[in-house]
């Protein structure tokens, strides 16, 4: 699925960024699930993999909105696991750090991305879209029987 960074603080993000964040970042997670949920389900078998990230997990300045829809997708990924688990359907969270995608472009505080891009340079760089995809190339390949319920990968320098 797609997802939507626009990092801002609470008390200056204009609430139209938290709608789009929510509507990408939540809504296209749970419309997702609602595709293909019951007939894995009615099939007793398949895999669900949904893409959170670090900021899911730990809180980061200017992230606010951003963590909350990451948060949420933890949060339903787990509930949704404990739902179809006896229908022998996998749900994965893959949890990425810092990833060298279009994300950062949504963000419009020049402020917030320059202090990003130093951050990012500061560690020497960040993992790219193909290692995401090797990654869930590799949980998905796992036995059926075997569910690798979330997997978080940064770059080796991320420390956050």
């Amino acid at each position: 699925h797609a997802g939507l960074m626009q990092l801002g603080r609470a008390d200056e993000q204009d609430p139209a960024e938290w709608d789009a964040m929510i509507d990408v970042n939540i809504k296209g997670v749970l419309n997702g699930i609602y595709a293909v949920a019951r007939q894995m389900k009615a099939r007793k078998g398949g895999t669900i993999i949904n893409i959170s990230s670090v900021a899911g997990i730990k809180s980061f300045p200017n992230h606010v909105a951003y963590c909350g829809t990451k948060f949420a997708v933890h949060g339903l990924s787990e509930t949704l696991r404990e739902e179809l688990a006896d229908d022998s359907v996998r749900v994965i969270t893959i949890a990425p750090g810092a990833v060298e995608t279009e994300l950062l472009s949504h963000t419009t505080s020049s402020e917030i991305i320059d202090g990003y891009e130093q951050w990012k340079d500061g560690m020497g760089g960040v993992i790219t879209a193909e290692d995401i995809a090797r990654c869930i190339a590799f949980v998905y390949q796992q036995p059926q029987n075997m569910c690798i319920r979330e997997l978080v990968v940064t770059a080796t320098r991320q420390t956050a």
